[in-house]
């Protein structure tokens, strides 16, 4: 294809805009009634606030700038676990706190390890490793990240396709201590040699079910056979998803210590509770104009559109837009300014309706998105879960559509009417 020029614009550095947040809702307290099941030898006990753990002044003051006032439950099981230097599996509603969950401990270790970014140099060492599989959600860590280090030494970078390698490279080798990256571009700069992965300490795979089965298995298996990355018994793993399939259970143990934890929030694979959930059964023939006789009727609330292509996610907010509806859209073939773009102008409100495939399931985390509609129900429940989480997310609530056609929709009656009825 054509040489990618894209540099991203920079995020803005200053201290209000790093630590810019959104409200806590209604139910966030109602995280704790989730019941909580660590299996396992010897899990460490549960933290009750950010208060009791044993890390630095620095941190705890941006733990609470950030907004973060008391632990929810997959905090408070995680960290303990992660400071104790134990490998972790841990599955929690969408929205509920993971991306702390694993961030606040790595960076209360390095801290407390007196990890500081190193200078310029040609290759960089970094001591942890965090990947996704989208570049709008490692991008969502590593502004998370940003928050944490916040007036330490400790130097987060970001790297993904769709923008120019060289910007890439350039970000890396001023200094990286925490990397976020997503599986192409980072196998990309470590086969350039920018990146060396002797140091590393922590490896986090976030939606790790999905960095695990078919899409990015082959890149998290040459990932940790790098002949320089750390044995699995002298590393720390870690991995976080609101969905865990039995299979890519039994894949995750190639890669974590024996003796790992695996930490459930609720049930395997559960909806967020937050979400009311309605099913419409409306054939292909009808969904259109389904479609845009429910967003006349919620006005101009934030709302997610889910596609099955990444050709009708176009149609599609094009034909909302001569609705007098506006909309914009997102997947994989668009080019990357053109995602940030879209990102953006839903973020904004500017376009209160965003189409998307798949690629925005997982991990986003946008405020206010009040609706979630799957015009096209997913082929897996997994994905169903993850779509509609992107509602209902840090004790707010929403509200999500499913169209079910029984022609193109028969294989997921069964587990839809499993999740609907939890």
């Amino acid at each position: 294809g054509p040489k990618v020029t894209y540099v991203p614009p920079p995020p803005p550095d200053d201290e209000q805009a790093i630590f810019a947040r959104y409200q806590t809702g209604m139910n966030f307290d109602k995280y704790d009634e989730n019941v909580v099941e660590v299996s396992g030898l010897d899990p460490p006990a549960a933290l009750m606030s950010f208060a009791d753990t044993n890390i630095c002044h620095t941190l705890t003051v941006n733990i609470a700038k950030a907004g973060y006032s008391k632990p929810t439950p997959v905090q408070k099981y995680s960290i303990p676990i992660i400071l104790a230097g134990r490998d972790l599996m841990a599955c929690a509603q969408t929205g509920s706190g993971k991306t702390a969950a694993f961030l606040v401990p790595v960076v209360a270790q390095m801290m407390r390890d007196g990890v500081t970014a190193s200078s310029f140099k040609e290759q960089q060492e970094p001591e942890c490793i965090i990947t996704a599989p989208t570049r709008e959600l490692v991008n969502q860590i590593f502004l998370e990240a940003r928050k944490f280090v916040y007036g330490t030494c400790i130097r987060p970078v970001v790297i993904y396709g769709g923008t120019q390698t060289d910007y890439s490279i350039r970000q890396v080798k001023l200094g990286c201590n925490i990397l976020c990256a997503t599986p192409g571009r980072l196998l990309d700069i470590i086969g350039r040699g920018k990146i060396g992965l002797q140091n590393v300490k922590y490896l986090v795979l976030d939606e790790a079910d999905r960095m695990l089965d078919m899409g990015f298995g082959a890149d998290m298996k040459k990932l940790v056979s790098f002949p320089d990355m750390p044995q699995k018994d002298k590393r720390q793993t870690l991995m976080f998803s609101a969905t865990f399939p039995e299979e890519v259970q039994r894949l995750a143990g190639e890669f974590l210590k024996p003796d790992f934890l695996f930490v459930v929030v609720g049930h395997v694979g559960g909806a967020c509770s937050d979400v009311q959930q309605n099913i419409l059964q409306v054939s292909q023939y009808f969904k259109r104009d389904k479609l845009i006789e429910i967003l006349h009727s919620i006005g101009n609330e934030r709302t997610l559109v889910f596609v099955d292509t990444k050709k009708k996610a176009d149609f599609i907010a094009c034909i909302l837009c001569q609705e007098n509806i506006p909309a914009t859209s997102i997947h994989g073939d668009r080019e990357q300014r053109e995602r940030e773009t879209a990102l953006r102008d839903f973020r904004s409100g500017k376009c209160p309706v965003l189409v998307a495939t798949s690629v925005a399931a997982r991990g986003l985390d946008i405020e206010s998105v009040q609706h979630v509609i799957n015009f096209d129900l997913p082929s897996t429940i997994e994905e169903y879960v993850h779509r509609i989480g992107r509602t209902g997310r840090c004790g707010n609530t929403g509200k999500a559509v499913g169209f079910f056609d029984n022609n193109s929709d028969g294989h997921l009656a069964q587990p839809l009417v499993k999740v609907l009825s939890d």
